[in-house]
């Protein structure tokens, strides 16, 4: 468990205690992990600055169970979870350089051998299949069988918090367009977002954030360039030559 194929850092990181919800605007949970640090007003916010910050952000993110939460946590030696945490923040600056130097072009065969660190994650796995009740309403099933063949985990070490990362990491690399893969336009934000739309002409990470900020600035930039028209057309030298004339 102690062997990292990622520099770690600094297990914990200190983090304020007035930090905002992790934003999960990416419409892929693997840009959205990148995003779990990022500036998307005007000072960066980290939200795995340790092992319960991890926990919650992968709760948060739906990549793991709330419920199996309290059994990694009762499992953990003190101090492991922000091990594994500074791990996971390794992993995503990497994984941050592989995507930066990728986006906006297809992944090709060739990269490959860029990927090693995160096979490395992925060989890890104790994943294993089993039939489970299928959710939903059992009185009206929507198939033959009330069973569903279902992906487990076994969280034998606090390392496994990883996998279901390392999974949306490499889901990304496999099943995704790097072609829209693109980063906000914001001019501090840094951060990513995979563009389903329909034109294919999104260019923030929210309209609410970069998006309203970028029309208000727009705004004020009309409004100054108004008032510097109106300005030099008082001073203009017609204007005066007209007003002498008058008088």
């Amino acid at each position: 468990m102690k062997k990292r194929s990622l520099g770690s850092g600094d297990a914990r990181t200190p983090v304020p205690d007035n930090r905002p919800p992790p934003m999960f605007i990416a419409d892929h949970p693997g840009l959205d992990f990148l995003n779990s640090i990022g500036t998307p007003v005007d000072s960066v916010i980290e939200w795995i600055g340790n092992g319960e910050d991890l926990l919650a952000w992968l709760s948060e993110a739906k990549l793991i169970d709330p419920a199996e939460v309290a059994s990694i946590r009762a499992n953990s030696f003190p101090g492991e979870l922000d091990e594994v945490a500074a791990q996971a923040r390794a992993l995503r600056e990497w994984f941050r350089d592989f995507v930066r130097s990728h986006m906006g072009r297809p992944v090709t065969a060739k990269a490959l051998n860029l990927l090693e660190p995160l096979n490395r994650v992925l060989e890890r796995d104790e994943g294993y299949g089993a039939i489970v009740p299928r959710p939903g309403n059992h009185r009206k099933p929507t198939s033959a069988s009330g069973f569903e063949l279902r992906r487990l985990r076994r969280w034998s070490t606090p390392n496994a918090v990883l996998l279901p990362i390392a999974e949306a990491l490499a889901h990304l690399v496999c099943s995704s367009d790097f072609t829209l893969v693109k980063a906000c336009e914001g001019k501090i934000c840094t951060l990513l977002f995979l563009d389903t739309t329909h034109g294919k002409a999104r260019r923030w990470c929210s309209m609410t954030l970069c998006g309203n900020r970028a029309k208000q600035a727009a705004h004020r930039q009309r409004s100054a360039k108004k008032r510097n028209e109106v300005t030099k057309a008082k001073n203009s030298p017609q204007r005066h030559r007209a007003h002498k004339g008058k008088s």
